[in-house]
């Protein structure tokens, strides 16, 4: 059934990332040009593919995988300081915007390498 290809899966899995983090930036009150200033600011992480394909690769899944951004989540609400719950939803929202439009997880091959197939 298509409805349950692994990359419509993952496309959607994007799409339900990126609304929970669209809510979650709603509710704590989140500045929406902060919001659109920072929005793409993972994709400097592309910057380590002037290393090469691997770490480039390397660079650009520490990022792009939602690891770091959770633990931010975790630690800002242990302190309790919402500028990093803001920055973790935006960082969230991208990967999901990323997700969503199919640019995933890179092979060390090359930039267009990805978990989802080649771009």
């Amino acid at each position: 059934m298509k409805m349950f290809n692994p990359s419509r899966l993952l496309h959607i899995d994007g799409a339900v990332v990126l609304v929970l983090a669209l809510f979650g930036y709603w509710m704590t009150q989140g500045n929406w040009w902060v919001f659109a200033l920072l929005l793409f600011a993972p994709d400097l992480s592309m910057l380590g593919y002037l290393g090469g394909a691997r770490t480039g690769a390397a660079v650009y899944n520490v990022v792009h995988m939602y690891l770091l951004p959770a633990m931010l989540l975790v630690v800002s609400i242990l302190l309790a300081n919402l500028w990093m719950t803001h920055g973790a939803m935006i960082w969230f929202a991208h990967i999901g915007i990323d997700r969503l439009l199919g640019y995933g997880l890179k092979y060390p091959t090359a930039f267009k390498d990805t978990h989802f197939q080649r771009l």
